[in-house]
């Protein structure tokens, strides 16, 4: 059978427009290898719109809940599958995973992406325990303490930005020079609480339960320093999950797939994207909802256009 849509990503973004598209009783294929967003690993999730406080894994058990509460017979939800590729066929698209094979009309791209990781001694260890790659989601937990962030460009400075609006005191790690907006470091660096170092190489993470110091060298002056802290907030980057349509929709320098933020349509006609795989200026859990939403809308339109 050919669906209406494939909705390929198990988030906040693929579940929005699953919802919107059983309730729309649009025939629906629904592919994620499982429903843990990047948020998952996160203890307390507190600007998720409608929910005070909540930990990742039962966001994670939530999305899963609210999809399969309204699925019935309109939403196919084929849970433990990988999307190897997608392909053109005529008038349709053809969606290849480990185990399947499908054919929809139109497909929604919603498969987030990963992100880059420390790989020093001690990152591990202490993941999820005072070291964390998110902090709209952990960064209230740190209230009153000190941090560091490590990472120099724009997503750093915004993360030390936010942090100092609770935070003791916030260190920034940059592996070179600083990259971010020049106004941005400008009016951060004004901050008393905030310090920025450039030119530095991260040797270790240290801590018992928790994380409780940071060693690092100031390759400028040579010298080794323990930084002791509470939290570290790391914006080393993140890796776009596109490598399946690299060959078939435009992508940015990054591997974003480049959408229109009106529609969230991709270069390619019957191909919309949303959430983390994009090139959206600001990658959240409530704004891939919404952007997911109004894909899933204007696929809608499409679809009943196209007739």
């Amino acid at each position: 059978m050919t669906y209406d849509v494939a909705i390929v990503g198990g988030g906040p973004a693929g579940v929005a427009a699953g919802v919107y598209a059983a309730r729309k009783k649009m025939k629906t294929v629904f592919i994620t290898k499982d429903f843990l967003s990047q948020s998952t690993v996160s203890l307390d999730i507190q600007n998720w719109i409608g929910t005070v406080s909540i930990t990742g894994e039962e966001y994670a058990k939530n999305l899963e809940a609210h999809l399969k509460a309204y699925a019935a017979d309109s939403v196919d939800i084929k849970k433990g599958e990988w999307v190897k590729k997608v392909e053109k066929t005529d008038g349709d698209f053809k969606i290849i995973t480990d185990k399947h094979e499908y054919s929809a009309k139109t497909v929604l791209i919603t498969s987030g992406s990963s992100r880059r990781k420390l790989d020093v001694p001690g990152a591990k260890e202490f993941d999820n325990k005072g070291l964390t790659y998110c902090a709209s989601c952990d960064g209230p937990l740190f209230s009153d303490m000190d941090v560091v962030v490590v990472g120099g460009g724009n997503a750093g400075f915004d993360t030390a930005a936010q942090l100092l609006a609770y935070c003791k005191s916030v260190t920034l790690l940059a592996r070179n020079d600083f990259k971010a907006d020049e106004i941005t470091v400008e009016q951060t660096l004004k901050n008393p609480k905030f310090k920025g170092i450039k030119n530095t190489d991260i040797f270790e993470i240290k801590g018992d339960k928790f994380v409780n110091a940071l060693v690092y060298k100031n390759r400028d002056t040579g010298e080794v320093v323990e930084l002791l802290v509470q939290g570290i907030f790391a914006e080393v980057g993140s890796i776009p999950n596109t490598d399946y349509v690299k060959n078939l929709v435009k992508l940015d320098e990054w591997n974003h797939i480049i959408v229109d933020p009106r529609t969230q349509r991709t270069s390619v006609s019957g191909i919309w994207a949303a959430g983390d795989a994009t090139d959206g200026l600001f990658h959240q859990n409530n704004i891939a909802a919404g952007d997911a939403v109004k894909a899933l809308e204007d696929i809608y339109l499409f679809l009943h256009k196209n007739k």
